[in-house]
Formats: C-alpha cells, structure tokens, sequence
C-alpha cells in the first residue's frame, strides 16, 4: 500500500502525522485491496480542508473531505468518515445476496 501525506500552506507537526499515519494502519483491518492512500491537508480562509483519496482494486476510489476550523477536529472527523465507508464496502464485499423465502428448498422429512 502505497501512503503519501501532503500539507498544503500549513505545516504538519510529529503528532498530526502520526496520527494519520495510524489510521491509515488500521484501515488494512478490513481486508480490502488497498493500494493507494492519499492524504491531504490544507489550510483554507475559514478552517482547514483534510482530505482522503483510498484506492481500492476492483472498486471505485473513497474520496473523503472534511473541512473543519481546528486541524485536530477536522483529521478525526475524516478518519471517522472513512473508516465508516471502508466498513459499509466490506460489509458489501463479503456478504452473500441473500435470496427470498421462495428460493429455499423444501426438506422431505
């Protein structure tokens, strides 16, 4: 998985990346194919725009935006909204289509 964290007109401290950072880690719990993460941070005239770009094989990319006045604030939020997405996309993957009442076959007791 290929991990890329950019910072746009601000700076990110040691704490701030590494949190980033771990929550990208916990996003391989789920057993997607993930090949890419992109992660942008941005500085805007009211707040800050945090944004994730998940690429996902087989799948359509997760794009995340959050924007938020405090940087701390806007990152959970973003990790938040992603995690969910990822969970709803695996929830997806690995369950079966579930077929009607009509569809299952009587037993002959």
């Amino acid at each position: 998985m290929n991990v890329q964290i950019r910072a746009k007109d601000l700076t990110l401290n040691a704490n701030n990346r590494t949190h980033i950072e771990a929550a990208i880690e916990t996003f391989r719990k789920y057993q997607l194919e993930i090949t890419t993460v992109n992660a942008t941070v941005a500085a805007q005239k009211k707040g800050v725009l945090v944004e994730f770009d998940i690429h996902i094989a087989h799948e359509q990319p997760i794009v995340i935006n959050q924007t938020d006045d405090v940087l701390d604030a806007a990152i959970d939020i973003a990790i938040d909204r992603a995690t969910k997405a990822l969970r709803r996309l695996h929830t997806k993957v690995t369950e079966t289509q579930k077929g009607s009442v009509k569809d299952l076959e009587t037993l002959d007791a």
